[in-house]
């Protein structure tokens, strides 16, 4: 993995550990958006970034991981999803995976909820949840100041609130930055969607008035904010689009809690 300093970042894979008989303490899925999507790619490089710093023994999959059959499964491909679902499976047992960590809702809901049905047991984590575990174990460090008198927004995902109850691990890290946090009015449990869940993503807007995006990111830009967080590949891309449709994207960025975090830390 390169650096934007050209400084090589050794990520070693499961096969790598196994063949020298290590087990890491944790799988970090990519995802499909964290490999391939160029945004989401600084997102994975902040991520490694905090795990190598705080000390972590982790490994990827590499070129043994694909998709998790979400997308499939919100689209109605069950057939699909199983293949899927069963070949992640397959490997992940063969490695003798315990915990996995991502920072894809999607991918973190699937594995969590729906990959033990067809035998796949692990202990998953949010990397929202992780990287608030880090900072309370002291693992990650802020030098303070780089985000004070700033204001940040905070977009809850669907498959994080609503889907699994995670809603104070994210506002926790972002206090724990020393910045204004303003909540949208429909927040939490009343969240609105970003308009990408569901394979929504991945196909044409249905006719309507209004994009999901433009009525989210103009809730957000009421709060006249100086960031607006996400947690979610999906969220990120359909804020951003947003933030853009308004032509507000050198006064507002949007930014993932990996990428404050390893801001905040100096990474």
């Amino acid at each position: 993995m390169e650096e934007n300093n050209n400084q090589q970042v050794k990520v070693p894979t499961m096969a790598e550990m196994a063949a020298a008989g290590e087990q890491p303490e944790v799988l970090f899925w990519v995802g499909c958006a964290g490999a391939f999507d160029d945004r989401y790619v600084k997102v994975t490089r902040d991520f490694v970034k905090i795990l190598t710093k705080a000390g972590i023994k982790f490994a990827v999959l590499g070129k043994e991981e694909s998709c998790t059959g979400d997308p499939a499964r919100r689209a109605g491909n069950e057939f699909l999803f199983q293949m899927q679902a069963m070949n992640n499976i397959q490997i992940l047992n063969g490695y003798n995976v315990k915990k996995i960590v991502t920072a894809c809702p999607h991918c973190y809901n699937t594995f969590k909820n729906e990959y033990t049905e067809l035998g796949g047991n692990y202990e998953v984590l949010h990397h929202s949840d992780f990287l608030q575990k880090l900072i309370n174990e002291g693992k990650i460090k802020f030098n303070g100041g780089d985000f004070k008198g700033k204001t940040i927004t905070y977009h809850d995902s669907c498959y994080l609130g609503r889907g699994n109850d995670i809603y104070e691990q994210p506002r926790e890290i972002l206090e724990s930055l020393d910045a204004n946090l303003m909540e949208m009015k429909r927040s939490r449990s009343r969240g609105l969607c970003c308009g990408a869940g569901g394979a929504q993503m991945f196909k044409d807007a249905e006719k309507g008035d209004k994009e999901v995006n433009v009525e989210r990111t103009e809730e957000a830009l009421g709060l006249s904010p100086d960031i607006i967080a996400t947690a979610c590949p999906f969220c990120m891309t359909m804020m951003t689009d947003g933030v853009k449709h308004f032509n507000k994207e050198s006064e507002v960025k949007v930014l993932d809690l990996a990428e404050l975090v390893a801001q905040a830390s100096n990474l």
